[in-house]
């Protein structure tokens, strides 16, 4: 899919397909669940999710090329050149990073070629100036005597050096891409004559001989081309040997050369000499900078004439010479050019020589290397978090988070169990295997996996979760299942506050979008190293081949049939399409969890975070003492009703002692959560002055003992609202909710009078999750409904209504207890209902609750018989009443 994509030459058109599969998906999905009748809850999760997976599949080969030009850039920052960005694609993106290699390959070029020559300057500078320190060195000992020869030989040094020094300046120049030409008509003989002068006058040997007419006229810049003739003219003077001469001739037109000058007003000119001359093959180096052949030149002198050359757009070049030997250096120059001002500079034309003499304009804006050290100092501020790292910011940064292929197989693993295994009909052991599955392929990616906090939070998570293979209770199961989640999750991100608790929830479904460049780089979605496409082709193919091979064997061998019957569960239509979309919302939430514990997000990132300290005390404190004033009052109505008794509340109020004491059960556990929340605000918005110190500490204590004083009159009016009606499981769990409240407010207390207050969110989390397990572990519906039949004992009242919508883990409870034919009337219904044969009969709802409660209707002679009818009921219940 990614090469058939990459022939795709257009970006739109690349983003329309993109847009139009992701529709597609999400819509064809939502069609299959809904026919399938699967809950909206299931379907639009997975719907989004693998619609996110189509775009990040074909997304993926898109933007590689652009993170790969990032990566290049940022390691040329460096100095490091040898990146590329390899891509098949053919759209603006292929097209960009074909540009961009092509200016990699520049700059490699142009750096190599800027250290080649900072070496060779170097070298360069160093003979002559050694020489010269030598030669001075020994006339200031006395070593040689100060005559004539000795300081030549000094200043023959100094002048090396200078004419080198020149050669860099005006190849500089020339190399900055622009010059000033001050085109006129020059008398091509008398200027050459000049640079000959110029030429033997710098003391270089020989004769040069001209063959010039006197009358020829060019176009030229005089400097420029006298620049030209001075190097050429001592180039060949030093390679001629003594008995020889170098020859010059110039004319009009092209000569025999058949060069660019080809025209009206073109002309040429060709110098000669005897020498060794130039092998075919370095025609072009000795153009070069520092191009020598090792005859004692700079290196420099041609490399400068062929650049003036150029800039009058002629050719510079070697031909085969007549004689056969020496060399022959020919200028071709086309018909004169309207000339440039003088004011306005001309930029060198495109040339034709080879890549090492070409292009100067882009040398010339070559930036100086810089360290790397400095490079990157230097960069740092200015770039940009591409793609996701910028829409999540510093919350979630993508802190090298390796590619997990084995925990993307295990989250697969899981989610293919739960969509093989998981009950449909009832919670059970399968529900419980599925959430541990999940938690450890999470648990062992986490970066903090041996961190003592994520060991005691995947300890808790695991208790938690036992409930659904031990209780029937389905909102104890379903709180565990919960609890065990936050828990976990909190475990993986080690959250110590509570807006990082908080954000931890919120982290968990972001990670299926924050992991999708995790997730692509661990299947290699991407890139020449991809293995998705043979992946998904293999498992085609393999499905495939068992699919139609499977079917005609079983239906040709009945033996082989009834072996498929076996190993195939009949699933009809909606079975299938519900499991498939268990498994991928199963994996999707695994995954998400394992990209959370391998890169956990910085749920801290509010947590440190102080709002400023309110300027005036009283802006705080007097809301805080209002408050305490409230509570003063409410505890005081309290006293007085436990006073007056029953005669008072009944004279005030005109409600039964146990009426009232459950009245207000519901306010004083809201005030008492509202509490802790007046205290964290509190404590937040105080100074830090000791004095301040003292009167928050003061004044909070007192909300807090006043607090712990409304829990235990609430708990106590519980006590006796059960007494006076039952229990039942509601008020147990407000009951433990109250309790663990009154625990967080006493925790509150010490941790503030030994200053440990960062540790609270981790002790109300793990306290809570401790107190939900404790209620699973005391059996709320058998423990409800234990002690209402111990009320019925001591009362001879008892609301068999409610011991009807009990859960199975009561039946043992109602069976033992009750007489049996009462009991087969209390749990007549629970064959209908949570015992019912289909969740009984499936091994993978396997429940120890129901396993207990399936005995108990055998004990009470419910198993397989007919119930109770109405009229039967009726009877018992008088006969049970009186």
């Amino acid at each position: 899919m990614s090469a058939w994509f990459d022939t795709v030459s257009s970006l739109k058109v690349k983003l329309g397909i993109l847009v139009a599969a992701s529709v597609v998906t999400a819509v064809l999905l939502s069609l299959l669940g809904s026919a399938a009748r699967v809950p909206a809850l299931l379907v639009l999760p997975v719907s989004v999710a693998l619609a996110l997976g189509v775009t990040q599949l074909l997304a993926a080969g898109m933007v590689a090329p652009l993170r790969r030009m990032t990566e290049v850039s940022r390691a040329m920052a460096r100095g490091d050149y040898s990146g590329r960005v390899r891509t098949t694609a053919t759209d603006e993106v292929g097209q960009l990073a074909a540009a961009f290699n092509r200016m990699a390959e520049d700059l490699a070029t142009v750096d190599r070629e800027r250290r080649d020559l900072i070496a060779t300057v170097s070298h360069e500078l160093r003979t002559p100036l050694t020489a010269m320190t030598a030669q001075l060195e020994n006339l200031a000992d006395g070593v040689v005597p100060a005559d004539p020869g000795h300081l030549g030989d000094a200043l023959d040094e100094a002048r090396r050096l200078g004419r080198l020094v020149e050669d860099l300046l005006q190849l500089s120049r020339l190399e900055a891409g622009v010059v000033h030409l001050d085109r006129q008509d020059v008398a091509l003989r008398a200027l050459v004559e000049d640079s000959v002068a110029q030429v033997l006058a710098a003391g270089r040997p020989g004769t040069i001989t001209l063959d010039i007419a006197d009358d020829l006229l060019v176009g030229a810049d005089p400097a420029r081309l006298r620049q030209l003739l001075v190097n050429v003219l001592d180039n060949a003077a030093r390679h001629a040997p003594a008995e020889t001469s170098v020859r010059v001739t110039g004319g009009a037109g092209t000569g025999d050369g058949a060069g660019p000058g080809a025209g009206a007003g073109s002309w040429w000119l060709e110098v000669v000499d005897e020498g060794g001359g130039v092998a075919p093959e370095d025609r072009e180096r000795v153009f070069d900078r520092f191009g020598t052949d090792g005859a004692g030149g700079t290196g420099l002198g041609l490399a400068v004439a062929r650049w003036v050359a150029q800039l009058h757009g002629g050719t510079l070049r070697f031909l085969d010479p007549a004689t056969g030997s020496g060399a022959r250096l020919r200028l071709d120059v086309p018909a004169t050019t309207p000339p440039a001002s003088p004011s306005s500079p001309t930029r060198e034309p495109a040339m034709t020589a080879p890549a090492s003499a070409l292009q100067p304009a882009e040398r010339s804006v070559e930036p100086p290397a810089r360290p790397a050290a400095q490079s990157q100092a230097t960069t740092a501020p200015v770039r940009q978090q591409p793609g996701l790292d910028g829409l999540f910011g510093r919350f979630w940064p993508e802190n090298g988070a390796p590619s997990g292929l084995r925990t993307v197989v295990a989250a697969a693993a899981a989610g293919l169990f739960a969509g093989f295994a998981l009950s449909f009909n009832a919670v059970g052991i399968t529900w419980t295997l599925v959430a541990i599955g999940c938690g450890v392929a999470a648990l062992l990616t986490a970066r903090g996996r041996r961190d003592p906090w994520t060991l005691a939070c995947a300890g808790l998570a695991l208790l938690l979760v036992l409930p659904m293979t031990l209780l029937d209770a389905w909102w104890v199961q379903m709180l565990g299942l919960l609890a065990a989640t936050a828990v976990f999750l909190s475990g993986v991100t080690g959250a110590r506050t509570l807006a990082g608790i908080l954000l931890t929830g919120i982290s968990w479904p972001l990670a299926s979008l924050r992991g999708l460049p995790w997730f692509a780089r661990s299947l290699r979605l991407a890139g020449t190293g991809s293995r998705t496409p043979a992946v998904v082709r293999t498992t085609a193919w393999s499905l495939l081949g068992l699919g139609v091979f499977g079917t005609i064997f079983a239906s040709a061998n009945p033996v082989f049939g009834s072996w498929v019957d076996q190993l195939v569960p009949n699933l009809t239509f909606n079975d299938l399409v519900g499991r498939a979309f268990l498994a991928c919302f199963v994996f999707a939430a695994t995954l998400g969890a394992a990209y959370l514990a391998l890169n956990p997000a910085d749920v801290e990132v509010l947590g440190g975070r102080r709002p400023p300290a309110l300027a005036n005390r009283f802006e705080w404190l007097v809301p805080v003492l209002v408050v305490d004033a409230v509570f003063v009052a409410f505890i005081a109505a309290q006293a007085r009703a436990l006073v007056g008794g029953e005669d008072y509340i009944q004279a005030t109020t005109g409600l039964t002692y146990a009426d009232f004491v459950h009245q207000g059960f519901g306010q004083l556990t809201l005030a008492t959560a509202l509490t802790v929340l007046v205290v964290w605000v509190a404590s937040r918005r105080a100074g830090s002055t000791p004095e301040d110190r003292r009167w928050l500490y003061g004044s909070l204590g007192v909300l807090c003992a006043l607090t712990l004083l409304v829990v235990a009159s609430a708990l106590r009016g519980m006590a006796v609202y059960q007494d006076a009606y039952g229990f039942t499981t509601l008020r147990l769990f407000v009951d433990v909710f109250e309790g663990w409240l009154g625990f967080v407010v006493l925790s509150i207390m010490a941790a503030g009078a030994a200053g440990l207050g960062r540790w609270l969110p981790r002790i109300a989390l793990v306290s809570g999750a401790v107190a939900l397990i404790g209620l699973a572990a005391i059996n709320p519906d058998a423990w409800v409904a234990g002690r209402n039949l111990d009320r019925y004992d001591a009362t001879s009242e008892l609301d068999v209504r409610y011991l009807q919508t009990l859960s199975a883990d009561a039946a043992p409870v109602i069976a033992e207890r009750l007489p049996r034919d009462v009991a087969r009337c209390v749990l007549q219904d629970l064959p209908s209902g949570s015992l019912r044969p289909e969740a009984l009969d499936d091994p993978r709802a396997w429940n120890l609750a129901r396993s207990r409660g399936e005995e108990a209707l055998a004990d009470v002679d419910l198993d397989g018989r007919p119930r109770p009818s109405a009229e039967e009921c009726a009877g018992v219940w008088t006969a049970f009443d009186e």
